[in-house]
């Protein structure tokens, strides 16, 4: 996470920013989950698999990422195989109570649970990005 140039004033780069947002999504759900320990209120992050959406479609790619996209295509599960972890995460009682966990789907068949990048397990990153998005969106926290 390049916590020094979050709204890259230096240089975007699209392939750069979207990791670093999917590396956001894992960190504050882990410190939701820790947030939440204790409310029987549960957060866990998913990860879909290469999903076919139309992502990269529009004048948001181009050159080279633009292709790969393009070439990758064919390689990419369906919008609805996508949205069968989202789906087992909500409503399978398998996960009742599993809390601040990783699951992915894809091209395997099921969802499966994993363990994430290791800066995706860092809990003072998770904690400093909460406390970050508190700041930038401007909630206090008045405990």
């Amino acid at each position: 996470m390049n916590w020094d140039d979050l709204d890259r004033a230096s240089g975007y780069r699209s392939a750069d920013v979207y990791a670093e947002s999917k590396l956001a999504n894992v960190l504050f759900t882990m410190e939701l989950a820790q947030r939440l320990v204790g409310t029987g209120v549960t957060a866990n992050a998913c990860h879909p698999g290469p999903v076919r959406t139309g992502f990269g479609s529009a004048d948001d790619t181009s050159g080279f990422e633009r292709i790969g996209l393009l070439v990758s295509r064919p390689f990419l599960v369906t919008a609805s195989r996508g949205a069968e972890p989202l789906v087992y995460l909500a409503a399978s009682p398998e996960v009742t109570g599993v809390t601040g966990a990783y699951f992915s789907g894809g091209y395997l068949p099921g969802v499966h649970q994993r363990s994430p990048s290791r800066a995706a397990r860092d809990p003072q990153s998770a904690r400093r990005l909460w406390e970050l998005s508190d700041e930038l969106v401007g909630i206090t926290n008045e405990e």
